[in-house]
This record gives structure tokens, C-alpha cells and sequence, in this order.
């Protein structure tokens, strides 16, 4: 079963095709070093709940939207073989103080898979 990097963070609105932008060619460079698939997905139908939400879980403000996007690899070695060679390459040198998010609100993590129908 594969192994799941997984991430979920608020985008502006207004900065929704920037990050689009990114998220393309980063998920290009993750497929191109070895991961079996690169996913992202904009918030459709994930109310603010009253104890926790996505959008909680983010601090999303009103003008922004939830990102939730997750990569898979073969194990959790491969992943962090790819992720060495993500992190190395050149295009993905990004000042961080200009991504169109605030990185303080981004969670993330390595999951290891367990049930896969």
C-alpha cells in the first residue's frame, strides 16, 4: 500500500491561480522524481463547523479557500528518497515569503496506509 504525504491550508481567493501556478509544476517535479501520484483539491462543500473543520483547522478567513492535497509513494523510503530530490531541485528554489499562502496555517504529515480498496 502506498505510503501518503498529506497537506491541507487556506489559500486567498485572490491568490488562487498563483498557487494553482505552483501546486502544477511542483506536482510535475514530484512525478518527475518518482512519486506515483500528486493530488490537490479546492474546498467545495466543508462547512465551518462549531468544534472542528477543515477551515478551523487552517484558520481560514473568509476570503480564502481550503486546500487539500496529498502525494503518494511506494513506501516511506522512496518517499523520502523523492522528497531529497524535490528539495534539490532547482525549480523548486521559491522565496517563501512570496507564496501565495501563509505557511504558519499549512499541516502536514507522512501517513502510512492501512486500508486501499
Amino acid at each position: 500500500m502506498p505510503y501518503v504525504d498529506g497537506f491541507l491550508l487556506a489559500v486567498p481567493k485572490d491568490k488562487f491561480d498563483a498557487y494553482k501556478e505552483i501546486a502544477t509544476t511542483a506536482g510535475r517535479i514530484w512525478m518527475e522524481h518518482g512519486a506515483l501520484s500528486y493530488v490537490e483539491c479546492k474546498a467545495d462543500d466543508v462547512p465551518y463547523g462549531e468544534l472542528t473543520s477543515f477551515p478551523r483547522a487552517v484558520q481560514a478567513k473568509d476570503d480564502e479557500t481550503v486546500i487539500f492535497a496529498w502525494i503518494t509513494y511506494p513506501s516511506r523510503e522512496k518517499r523520502d528518497e523523492i522528497n531529497k530530490k524535490v528539495f534539490e531541485d532547482d525549480r523548486m528554489r521559491m522565496d517563501m515569503a512570496s507564496m501565495p499562502f501563509d505557511g504558519k496555517r499549512m499541516i502536514f504529515g507522512g501517513f502510512e496506509s492501512f486500508v486501499e480498496f
